[in-house]
């Protein structure tokens, strides 16, 4: 079934703007027995770890199917798309070669390759809060760049450093599994000096088309109650300046960086080194009060208590089926708060990823947000935000972390059993989409 574009159609985005899809090489990859461990290949091995139990030994089982997959990027429709290069793979004997397959397949189909180097799949002997691991990666990053280089172009140092600094090294949630709260800041900042140190190693090798994917979203106060909006502007410093403004601006947010043990300073030289865009990853706002004095569930995660601020439900909003609330209009909120926070100083925006989970081949749900956000970027555009791209999130229903595989992001159904690969409608719906586009700009 193709969806029927909406009847006010997608207003018109400038030529050249990037559309993609997005996945990870431990969500889709499968094939674990030819690659070294992770992190997470520890994690999930622990009871209870995974909600479902499950593991990503299999996932999508990519690796063995990625011409399937380029030819599915390919009757999509899109200009570019956005893999990670497992480490731990490249870590392995010809653990590169699959990557040469995969650059060369999707060259010979016209869709541009977008490696991130790091999704969260660290080799299970390198631990963030070691700063050598910031060493070794851009060590890594090297041969990468020296095997992919003549063929890739653009290219995304870390993903989401935030989340991985919270939900694997702060509370516990994700691999590595360890609850050390506020001592995880080292995590924050070593995976900072890794993407400067591999904004470098990608230079020396001649890449001229380097930017960073964080998550960001705006920080609403749950009141304006000054216990409530002293603890948003905390949360907000937490995960939206602590990992922007080292990038953007050279320096940590309001005595941030005396938290942080080592010679900061030359660090952030490192650490800002320039890049040619910003990646941000966009899902909704986060509601954030006063602590409460217990743990909180929210989206899946437990809060712990003796954070300084509490996570609170955004009401009145439609729910994803991750429990996600939509809210188009707070993409553009962040993008023009973002050009007003750092002025010139920002880069060219790309939305690296943006996305939603729902069950169902028929999912409107999906096409409805899509839609939405679409226009929110649009309007962000017009309001003079320089935005470069955007990538949903994800091309195939896949191994969604701790949650396992009981979320769907895909715009293509995966039977987790067989590993069929069904198209969605929303699927249709981008195809459309991106085809009206192009008509629009030739016109």
């Amino acid at each position: 079934m193709i969806a029927p574009m909406a009847t006010n159609p997608i207003p018109q985005f400038p030529a050249g703007f990037l559309w993609g899809v997005s996945t990870s090489a431990h969500q889709i990859e499968g094939a674990v027995d030819e690659r070294k461990p992770s992190v997470w290949d520890a994690f999930t091995a622990e009871p209870g770890r995974v909600k479902d139990g499950s593991t990503a030994a299999v996932a999508c089982d990519h690796y063995h199917r990625y011409r399937e997959d380029v030819a599915l990027l390919a009757g999509l429709g899109v200009d570019a798309y956005r893999f990670s290069v497992s480490w731990p793979r490249v870590n392995s004997p010809n653990g590169l070669d699959f990557y040469d397959r995969l650059v060369d397949e999707l060259c010979a189909a016209g869709v541009r390759p977008v490696p991130t180097l790091f999704h969260w799949d660290l080799p299970v002997q390198y631990d963030w809060l070691d700063r050598d691991t910031a060493a070794r990666f851009a060590e890594y990053v090297s041969v990468v760049a020296a095997r992919l280089g003549d063929r890739v172009t653009k290219w995304i140092t870390l993903n989401e450093p935030a989340e991985h600094t919270l939900l694997g090294h702060a509370i516990g949630a994700h691999a590595p599994g360890k609850r050390l709260l506020f001592d995880a800041l080292p995590v924050a900042h070593h995976q900072l000096l890794a993407h400067g140190l591999a904004v470098r190693a990608l230079r020396a090798a001649g890449a001229t088309d380097i930017g960073i994917a964080n998550s960001h979203g705006p920080t609403w106060p749950a009141s304006q109650e000054p216990a409530d909006l002293e603890a948003a502007g905390f949360y907000d410093l937490l995960l939206n300046r602590l990992f922007a403004e080292p990038v953007i601006l050279g320096e940590y947010p309001d005595g941030m960086g005396e938290l942080i043990t080592g010679d900061v300073h030359s660090d952030l030289k490192a650490i800002a080194e320039p890049v040619d865009w910003y990646g941000i990853n966009y899902y909704a706002p986060t509601k954030v009060g006063a602590p409460q004095g217990t743990d909180t569930e929210f989206g899946g995660l437990t809060i712990p208590s003796e954070l300084p601020f509490s996570v609170r439900e955004i009401e009145g909003r439609p729910l994803t089926d991750f429990g996600w609330p939509v809210v188009p209009e707070g993409l553009t909120e962040l993008l023009t708060g973002f050009r007003d926070r750092y002025g010139d100083r920002l880069p060219p925006i790309v939305i690296t990823e943006n996305g939603c989970s729902y069950e169902g081949i028929d999912d409107q749900d999906r096409i409805a947000y899509l839609d939405g956000h679409v226009r929110a970027l649009h309007r962000a555009l017009e309001a003079g935000v320089d935005i470069r791209g955007y990538f949903v999130w994800s091309l195939l229903d896949n191994f969604e972390w701790a949650e396992g595989y009981a979320r769907r992001f895909g715009l293509v159904h995966m039977d987790h059993e067989t590993r069929t690969r069904t198209p969605k409608a929303s699927y249709r719906w981008f195809q459309e989409m991106l085809r009206a586009q192009r008509q629009g700009t030739r016109g």
